[in-house]
């Protein structure tokens, strides 16, 4: 991140690294055993003397380029390796090509997915860092995706997000092929939002007029969006919002939630979604804002309140979810803040006086940020509490519901089954490690800031 010595009244755009580092565009020669990469994959060869070495030499050349000739443009679904920021070469399977504006019949630039990584990393890549000795063309898709499965580890697994299935487990077969099909490629690369230039991760489903833009402007305040500098700039002198358009239930420091109705601010809400999916794989939520209620969480200075997250909540749950959908903006992740955003969910629970829940289905990280949340809340009290309590107790106590509770029990080994019964065991060693293992609890929630009435209450 860049400092900020010029002038109070400018503003930089402060730099956000990459998910990918650039490539080197340099062409790599071919190495003993066969692999390179790039246009020149095969080195062409200086002046060599005549004689049987330097037509040997040619005629491998000539047989390397009808090779390439032949490959050349790669299909959609090919696989192949390409260069990564390590330097090293890993599979990739090209989901989209482009023809590029100038150049021969073969000069296309190819959209790829990383196998071994989640699908925020696909990006559109040059023929250079392609390795085009490991081209394969016709791989049995369940057998590869098996084989691939046996070679990730137990921790790999927990980290890559599974694009196939999770979050879409309401979605039959084709649906999902549909779904998949319709957000493969990334739409908007950039966005510039405040003071911050970001690389987006997910394809968001922008209006037509939006479609030939490969960067957006946001107004951070009321996040409006459009195609050009200039108009943001024109824009920006006539906006009067310096906060997000609702009311601000909680003020401690520097930082401030707003409550936005989606009803009340539909055009609002409707902008923060396509915001959202940006980062959010499996979002499906745009235009029907009007049953939800959007909780901003803010930094605040002397230019305003500038969005760092937020959390969406429908105003009534038959199946008592008090969190609908999470984010914290890439700029602010690490800091906290999302596991902000949970507590700050279960607290407006509490308020309600209801139990509460997150809706499901959950993503694999989304799991691990709510069970570390769940048993840093639930083993405090039990290292505190002194005799016997229920699990009853327990979701009385912190709003979260008796299910979850006991999953989160369950998982860390902490209930036994004794004289019939299932019996928590809190063995304060056993507690303490479990307590190191979840990590941090993030910032925390100053209760007595929150001035909230809930939604039923309101006129």
């Amino acid at each position: 991140m860049a400092s900020n010595n010029l002038c109070p009244n400018y503003h930089p755009i402060f730099w956000v690294p990459k998910e990918m580092v650039p490539i080197d565009n340099g062409a790599t020669l071919a190495t003993a055993n066969g692999h390179g990469a790039g246009k020149a994959a095969v080195a062409e060869v200086a002046t060599v003397s005549p004689g049987s070495e330097s037509n040997g030499a040619q005629l491998e050349i000539d047989v390397s380029r009808r090779k390439k000739s032949a490959i050349l443009p790669l299909e959609v679904g090919t696989r192949v390796n390409c260069r990564w920021r390590d330097g090293k070469f890993h599979p990739v399977k090209v989901i989209e090509r482009r023809k590029l504006p100038v150049g021969g019949p073969n000069d296309y630039e190819y959209y790829v997915h990383y196998t071994e990584f989640n699908r925020r990393l696909d990006e559109w890549i040059k023929l250079e860092q392609l390795d085009l000795s490991s081209v394969e063309t016709d791989v049995d898709e369940k057998v590869e995706d098996k084989v691939t499965s046996l070679k990730m580890t137990r921790h790999q697994k927990r980290k890559i997000d599974e694009i196939h299935v999770e979050g879409h487990e309401e979605l039959d077969a084709a649906s999902l092929r549909e779904h998949e099909e319709f957000t493969k490629v990334k739409n908007i690369a950039t966005i510039e939002l405040g003071r911050y230039e970001i690389d987006t991760w997910y394809f968001s489903p922008f209006p037509p007029e939006y479609h030939d833009c490969t960067k957006l402007f946001f107004c951070e305040f009321c996040l409006n969006f459009m195609k050009r500098k200039e108009q943001l700039q024109r824009h920006m002198r006539k906006c009067d919002l310096k906060h997000p358009p609702g009311d601000e239930i909680y003020r401690n420091g520097t930082l401030s939630m707003f409550e936005v109705d989606g009803k009340k601010n539909k055009v609002y809400g409707q902008n923060l979604c396509y915001l959202a999916k940006l980062f959010l794989d499996h979002k499906t939520l745009y235009y029907d804002v009007d049953l939800f209620l959007f909780y901003v969480l803010c930094e605040c200075d002397d230019r305003g309140c500038h969005m760092v997250g937020y959390f969406s909540k429908e105003k009534h749950s038959e199946e008592s979810y008090n969190l609908a959908c999470i984010l914290t903006l890439p700029p602010y992740q690490r800091k906290g803040y999302g596991k902000f955003l949970i507590a700050f969910s279960y607290e407006l629970s509490k308020k309600e006086a209801k139990v509460g829940t997150p809706e499901r289905p959950l993503s694999d990280l989304g799991l691990l940020s709510y069970r570390g949340y769940w048993t840093r809340v639930l083993l405090d009290i039990l290292k505190k509490h002194k005799g016997n309590i229920s699990i009853k107790e327990l979701s009385d106590m912190t709003a979260i519901k008796a299910e979850d509770i006991l999953s989160t029990l369950q998982s860390l080994e902490l209930i036994q089954y004794r004289k019939g019964q299932h019996v928590i065991c809190a063995d304060p060693k056993v507690l303490d490690r479990h307590l190191k293992a979840a990590g941090r609890g993030g910032l925390d929630v100053d209760v007595s800031k929150l001035i909230w009435t809930p939604y039923k209450e309101q006129s």
